[in-house]
């Protein structure tokens, strides 16, 4: 895998999905025009209390909280005509707010929004919170709360949407919190939880939506969660659950999104999985469990399947027609146990043409076999992302995937994909990762990969390639990480490729192919490389002295080639070296001192070259497990390589 991130944002994402219930209309608050009006003096000093409390308003919200106004018109108070100008709702969301949240928040008693998410408030959230009777949205998410969860809380006994996430919450969830009957959106996720689901969060009988993945909560989804009727959004992600998902979860017939990744989960996928059972399912997601069985057949009449996913199970059998599926955004069963190994295993894919909206393919890891269709050039524009490496998919890679304008990552690696890379990839101008190391292609390397200017990793090791390395792969100006490795490839190492590629931060891959000529002296441009390897190559010539100004250098790998003369003296400026192998070549003189002083050496090879004189012994020298300085004849030497 390579090192890019995807981040996809869920399509019922809770912060926004269930923001409905913070802006009821039955709330019948209004802000007072101009008029300077008396109100009520314990809100006053309630907000003045909380305005103390901040200590960081780069924006400068609170300025307005002074008796040049009143407080009804204070930045992110609204109050209610109703109610004597009583304060309503308070709003300081997303103001980079920092401080703690003053006790005296309990005084505005007829606080009915009180919304402080994206900040940085900190320590406990005051138990005087659980005085707000008149309370229907706490929005505390997205800040550096710590503490328990108050749970008194359970005296807002009006409250209907509650969200604590994404902060550094500890302890057990209170289970008085089941008295909140009205509640209909409770997401505590991203925090510090520990112990178990309480039963008694059976009986929020009102709930819609739940949210308390991403803790460290265990034990078994309770059997009393059968009861929210009204529940769409069910999160209980990255836990350490475990057990089986009882059969009454899957009769909550007005699920839309599941999820239950990343526990201990048991059991087979039910039969009639988006059908009878989760028959409003738009997203569902169990990776990293230990689910067993097949996918369900069922799947294929999940019309409104959005994502599907179920990577690092243990599911075996082939994948369902997926034809029907319409609006497929993400479908990913990687790393199980899927597929036949033989022809025909991937013809789903065809059945994806009318997916429109498809971005996301996972099928690495599995058993799938054949070839891969044609069609899948004709994919939706939109897809980003296929992973097929670690199959046993065979023969050519399809023409045309230079249709798939939007593509950002190929990987189809540890296959046995033959023939040669296809021209048309280098069309693919927003591509940021090529994996197709370990298959059987062969022919040149495309100069047409030089158009893409926005890659950033480019694997074609364990192949057959030859000829030389086009010069264009110097355009590719993003790239930091380059493995050319274990191919036939020959000729120099182009200057132009290292003058272009000063990108290169995590490694630079050329060994165990046929390059010749001396080691540009360009090499020392790239100053972020952490990793090099030539080894096993047919270089010649001296090393330049600008290696010296390769100072991340983590690795280098020179090993069996025909350099000789010294070692130059500039290598001492590589501090952060670790690992240096210089054997089997023709190096001379005394093994150089300065070897010594590098101290974040842990390997150093110096075997079947032709120093001389005395050994040093400080520095890396006292560990003779970590050095090595075998001498043979050089008639000898290439026999090792």
């Amino acid at each position: 895998m390579g090192i890019l991130v995807v981040q996809f944002v869920l399509i019922y994402s809770f912060c926004n999905a269930m923001f409905i219930f913070c802006s009821s209309s039955s709330m019948q608050l209004d802000h007072p025009l101009t008029t300077r009006l008396e109100g009520n003096e314990t809100d006053r000093l309630a907000l003045l209390a909380i305005k103390a409390q901040i200590q960081h308003d780069p924006n400068q919200v609170t300025s307005s909280w002074n008796e040049s106004l009143h407080f009804c018109l204070w930045h992110g108070v609204t109050c209610s005509r109703k109610r004597d100008q009583r304060v309503a709702k308070l709003e300081l969301m997303s103001l980079t707010l920092v401080g703690s949240i003053s006790p005296h928040i309990g005084n505005l008693s007829f606080l009915r929004v009180l919304n402080l998410k994206n900040n940085s408030f900190n320590h406990q959230i005051p138990p005087q919170i659980g005085q707000l009777r008149r309370l229907q949205v706490l929005l505390l998410n997205n800040n550096s709360l710590t503490g328990t969860i108050p749970s008194n809380i359970s005296n807002c006994i009006q409250l209907v949407t509650l969200f604590l996430s994404r902060n550094n919450l500890v302890g057990r969830i209170p289970p008085k919190l089941s008295s909140l009957s009205k509640l209909k959106s409770f997401v505590l996720q991203n925090n510090n939880l520990t112990g178990d689901i309480p039963p008694s969060l059976g009986n929020l009988s009102s709930l819609e939506a739940i949210g308390l993945g991403y803790n460290n909560l265990e034990g078994s989804i309770p059997s009393v969660l059968c009861r929210w009727k009204k529940l769409t959004i069910f999160s209980l992600a990255i836990y350490r659950l475990s057990g089986i998902i009882l059969p009454c979860i899957y009769n909550l017939s007005g699920i839309v999104q599941f999820e239950v990744l990343s526990n201990q989960i048991q059991g087979t996928l039910p039969s009639n999985l988006g059908t009878t059972a989760f028959p409003n399912l738009e997203i569902f997601s169990v990776d990293e469990n230990q689910f067993t069985g097949a996918i369900p057949w069922s799947i294929s009449n999940a019309t409104n399947l959005v994502w599907f996913q179920c990577s690092s199970n243990k599911l075996t059998g082939q994948v369902p027609n997926l034809r029907n599926l319409h609006n497929l955004v993400e479908f990913n069963v990687q790393d199980n146990n899927l597929g036949t190994g033989k022809h025909g295993d991937l013809s789903f894919v065809s059945e994806l043409i009318n997916a429109t909206s498809l971005t996301w393919l996972g099928f690495s890891q599995n058993n799938f076999g054949g070839t891969l269709p044609t069609s899948i050039s004709n994919l939706s524009t939109n897809l980003q992302m296929i992973f097929l490496q670690g199959n046993r998919l065979e023969g050519s890679i399809p023409t045309g995937l230079g249709n798939l304008v939007n593509f950002l990552g190929l990987l189809m690696g540890e296959n046995n994909f033959t023939g040669s890379i296809p021209r048309d990839i280098g069309k693919v101008s927003r591509l940021q990762e090529i994996y197709l190391g370990n298959n059987k292609l062969y022919g040149s390397i495309p100069s047409s990969l030089g158009n893409l200017t926005e890659l950033t990793i480019l694997h074609l090791q364990g192949n057959n390639l030859n000829g030389s390395i086009p010069s264009s792969l110097g355009e590719c100006h993003q790239l930091l990480e380059l493995d050319l490795s274990h191919n036939n490839l020959d000729g120099k190492v182009p200057q132009q490729l290292l003058i272009g590629l000063l990108s290169l931060s995590i490694s630079l891959n050329l060994s165990k192919n046929h390059f010749t000529g001396s080691l540009p002296f360009d090499i020392g441009k790239l100053k972020n490389l952490a990793a090099l390897d030539v080894s096993y190559n047919m270089l010649s010539g001296q090393l330049p002295s600008s290696l010296g100004s390769c100072e991340s250098l983590e690795v280098l790998h020179i090993q069996c080639n025909f350099l000789e003369g010294l070692v130059p003296s500039s290598m001492k400026e590589l501090r952060g070296i670790r690992d240096l192998d210089l054997s089997l070549n023709n190096f001379s003189g005394e093994i150089p001192q300065f070897f010594e002083t590098l101290g974040n050496l842990g390997n150093l090879n110096l075997s079947f070259n032709q120093f001389w004189g005395a050994v040093p012994t400080d520095g890396i020298f006292r560990n003779a497990s970590a050095t090595s300085f075998s001498s043979w004849k050089h008639k000898t030497l290439r026999r090792h390589c």
